[in-house]
């Protein structure tokens, strides 16, 4: 999981058949929302520090015939769905790219030695965006129980045998070894303060996150698909960076996480895709729901006990070094609304095609919108930031 957020809420202040940008289309939902308006920072968009007001009101909004259409997919789930995890004996693991502690100590300290050569010459700013992708990695404990609260398809008992729950659990267990591996590798290189980059991950998992999906697994899923896409995409683009840095073990590492979230995007599409097939409208709605309140990054919650905005700024370099942009945003969103086939989606109620044109129209405003973000961004990076991660050293400015 990594990172994702666009354009505050003030951005989204077009209106739509008429209606206020944050009316609520009763057939998805039956409680009220409340969203938090934050200022336009960057293209990751911004958040206040913890503790923070919930998005919504928290509401089992599902009615039974929708619980009950998710008991009657598991056996869908488990044709089409299981088969992108991949047995514990087929996949990698984070020892697979570090050196090994089993050869005899001089050697054991050269691979040592070797690793920190090639992490010497990553550029400070990389190595930001590198910690905050580790941090949101590490906060998984968080991604399982937001999966868990899902009507429909949580895992009731802890060791459930569905294939929701099966997935809830495997999908955790293998998302798990991205931070193992990238926190060990980081703390190898000698490069960062382990200690406050610690203190940020506890903080994190703490503070908790609010997706903005309550318990509904209609939203939980598209949220899912556009998330794991982000990650995918940012872990791609660290790949590159750490190869043109000179460290082709790491840029083997960001690649092979990026690979995970691929196969994971997959799967979480398919699930949106199968919903769009048996409930159109309501599926159409809950993409029209989650764009209206935007996608945001799992980790907004950031902090590391110093600086108050400490999501802003990794966002700002994130931005700046093309790791993640409001571009990719967009992209994200053409991409799924091509796979989903959303603008030839038939058997749409008139509220249903009503989101449709929203949604398939939205790309377009911002990429728009999102000029204004971009300077606001180039503002605030020449002011420079000072990141505990780093040892206090200047991460936004790098001449």
């Amino acid at each position: 999981m990594q990172t994702f957020s666009c354009l505050s809420t003030q951005t989204l202040a077009w209106t739509h058949r008429g209606q206020d940008p944050i009316h609520l289309n009763p057939r998805l939902l039956n409680s009220t929302f409340m969203l938090r308006s934050s200022p336009l920072v960057s293209a990751v968009s911004t958040t206040p520090p913890p503790p923070s007001t919930p998005l919504i009101n928290t509401h089992h909004s599902l009615p039974p015939d929708q619980v009950e259409l998710f008991k009657s997919l598991e056996s869908w789930a488990s044709q089409c769905v299981l088969p992108f995890l991949k047995p514990v004996e087929q996949c990698w693991q984070p020892q697979n790219f570090l050196p090994d502690p089993t050869l005899p100590f001089d050697e054991f300290t050269d691979q040592v030695r070797a690793l920190q050569d090639r992490t010497a010459g990553l550029p400070d700013d990389y190595l930001v965006v590198l910690v905050g992708d580790m941090i949101t990695e590490e906060a998984l404990p968080t991604y399982q129980s937001f999966l868990n609260r899902l009507d429909g398809v949580r895992d009731e008992t802890g060791a459930s045998l569905g294939p929701w729950a099966q997935w809830i659990r495997a999908w955790t267990a293998e998302e798990n070894r991205h931070g193992d591996l990238l926190r060990t590798y980081l703390y190898l290189s000698g490069r960062v303060d382990m200690e406050m980059i610690e203190r940020t991950i506890q903080y994190l998992i703490g503070a908790g996150m609010d997706f903005g999906t309550e318990h509904n697994p209609y939203l939980g899923f598209v949220y899912t698909s556009f998330q794991e896409r982000a990650t995918f995409i940012s872990h791609g683009n660290t790949a590159r960076l750490s190869k043109e840095s000179g460290d082709p073990v790491l840029a083997r590492i960001c690649g092979t996480v990026a690979s995970d979230e691929k196969r994971h995007e997959n799967a979480y599409a398919k699930i949106v895709e199968k919903l769009l097939e048996v409930d159109p409208t309501v599926a159409m709605l809950a993409i029209e729901d989650m764009m209206r309140k935007r996608i945001r990054m799992p980790a907004h919650m950031m902090f590391d006990g110093r600086d108050p905005h400490l999501f802003d700024h990794f966002s700002v370099v994130a931005q700046r070094l093309g790791v993640y942009t409001a571009n990719d945003y967009a992209d994200i969103l053409e991409f799924f609304i091509e796979r989903w086939k959303l603008e030839k989606l038939e058997g749409l109620t008139g509220e249903g095609k009503g989101a449709q044109d929203f949604v398939c129209g939205l790309a377009p405003r911002i990429r728009k919108l999102q000029e204004l973000a971009d300077e606001k961004a180039r503002k605030k990076a020449s002011s420079g930031v000072e990141f505990s991660w780093i040892f206090g050293k200047d991460g936004v400015n790098q001449d």
